[in-house]
């Protein structure tokens, strides 16, 4: 896994600001008001802070921001960061302004210096969010094999309390790498196998973890997950997570589709970015970072974590557009075309999680149509729900987490689209609304009494630009969300 920048809270030195390496970041008010270690800093600079806050760039730029002063004259370090966010900042202001801080190489060490900072641990969880980079890969440079960035110290005035608080933080940071690590993965090592036995190796953090393979699919009557990975050398699988950290109440349930690489099938896809779809295992990514998130912090609730693990490959073996696959449930589905291959996945994998566990809810979390970037762009993950106070739980834990969803509409109207000639329905509904269809094909795989969300994640789980927590490429969007959703709604 890629590895978290080490994150140490200590007692403030003001005596030894001078002699510190690396970057040295400093707190500036709106106002251009600077706390106490900020006027050490800038005594020691001959006031090169003083005149950075009383420029116009300063005072132009938002709350949050980062602005550098490269080698400072009166200290050893590299460069002076100097934030510009007050002592009192509300949690999302604090998170955005420590992932501002730009990240530092491999091995040079970043000393924030917080004093009078109510809310440090969530500056320190914007920096390590921001610092990710997913260099496995890389054989040459500073990020060669995968090394973290430098180590991050946090000068603070309450030690235990802030290393206290940030606990948790840095839980949900590790499952947010974790998804990261996974979405990022090239489709020759993150294999159906390779990505159930990463799943395994979470039996060390206390999850329960067992792995479904292709006969035991057979036997739960689980085709049209199957009939998605009939074409390819890789074997379909279901890996079931179970956290039990509550107290005798049924499993909250997270269920993700794990295509662990998709050229569309019969229905290939066009080869320019067919490279990117490597990620259209992002919503079993999350559900997979969420679940080591909540074992990091042992929460106090039960969860169940479910992801179908296939991949979608044109073969002689592959299922064709016209097919008549049938459902764990029971329902017929024609395949109009091979691509639309998640919700397959999905139908069976929701209905097995309701027959087994008896979830008190269900999310599910998908990369699953390009209709949801045409309606939200990047910016916003679609949310589909049959419940309304359970939908408005989740939208206030994403915005709590800054992390951008949208609710859009079911209804029977859009059924009409899904009618099949010669099935009980089509898989596809055409170009119309097609996030939406997708999210109604899904819910007729859901009971009536059990409260559901739809995520449709696949403008957020992966974009082209950096975005304020992630780096271009995957985000782990969903991770912080959801984990808030479970203190909020099942924790004990």
């Amino acid at each position: 896994m890629s590895a978290l920048p080490e994150t140490a809270f200590v007692e403030i030195n003001p005596e030894g600001l001078a002699d510190l390496q690396g970057r040295v970041v400093v707190l500036a008010a709106p106002d251009g008001t600077l706390d106490a270690m900020a006027r050490r800093v800038d005594r020691l600079t001959r006031k090169a802070v003083s005149r950075l806050v009383a420029g116009k760039a300063f005072a132009d730029a938002k709350v949050g921001s980062a602005h550098v002063l490269a080698f400072p004259a009166g200290m050893a370090a590299d460069a002076v960061i100097v934030l510009k966010i007050g002592r009192d900042a509300n949690i999302a202001d604090a998170r955005r302004a420590g992932a501002s801080i730009p990240a530092g190489k491999p091995g040079e060490p970043t000393n924030l210096l917080a004093a009078g900072f109510r809310r440090p641990e969530y500056l320190a969880l914007g920096a390590v969010l921001k610092a990710y980079e997913f260099n496995t890969y890389r054989t040459t440079g500073d990020a060669a094999a995968g090394a973290a960035t430098g180590d991050l110290t946090v000068q603070v005035r309450d030690v235990a309390a802030a290393t206290a608080a940030h606990a948790a933080l840095r839980a949900q940071a590790e499952g947010v790498y974790f998804t990261r690590d996974l979405i990022s993965e090239p489709a020759n090592v993150l294999t159906t196998t390779e990505f159930a036995n990463r799943l395994v190796a979470l039996a060390e953090h206390g999850v329960e973890v067992e792995v479904l393979e292709e006969a035991d699919l057979v036997a739960l009557g689980m085709r049209t997950l199957l009939a998605v990975g009939q074409g390819s050398e890789m074997p379909s699988k279901v890996v079931v997570m179970r956290w039990n950290g509550g107290g005798d109440e049924a499993p909250f349930a997270l269920v993700g589709k794990g295509v662990v690489f998709d050229t569309g099938g019969i229905s290939i896809k066009p080869a320019a970015g067919m490279e990117e779809m490597t990620m259209d295992m992002g919503g079993a990514g999350v559900v997979s970072g969420v679940m080591k998130c909540l074992a990091l912090r042992k929460a106090a609730a039960n969860v169940v974590g479910l992801v179908g693990l296939v991949e979608n490959m044109p073969d002689g073996r592959a299922q064709r557009p016209g097919d008549v696959v049938k459902t764990m449930k029971g329902d017929t589905v024609e395949v109009i075309n091979t691509d639309a291959e998640g919700r397959l996945v999905l139908a069976d994998v929701l209905w097995y999680a309701q027959e087994r566990f008896s979830p008190s809810a269900i999310v599910d979390l998908a990369t699953l149509t390009g209709a949801v970037i045409v309606a939200l762009g990047h910016e916003n993950a679609g949310v589909f729900s049959n419940n309304d106070d359970f939908a408005d739980a989740f939208l206030a834990a994403a915005r709590a987490e800054d992390e951008g969803a949208w609710r859009l509409p079911l209804s029977e109207a859009y059924d009409e689209l899904l009618k099949s000639r010669i099935a009980d329905i089509a898989n596809v509904g055409g170009r119309a609304a097609g996030a939406v269809t997708a999210a109604q094909f899904l819910q007729r795989f859901v009971k009536p009494e059990v409260p559901w969300i739809h995520l449709d994640i696949a403008g957020a789980a992966y974009v082209s630009k950096d975005t304020t927590f992630a780096r271009k490429g995957a985000t782990g969007w969903g991770v912080r969300a959801l984990d808030a959703l479970v203190r909020a709604r099942f924790e004990a």
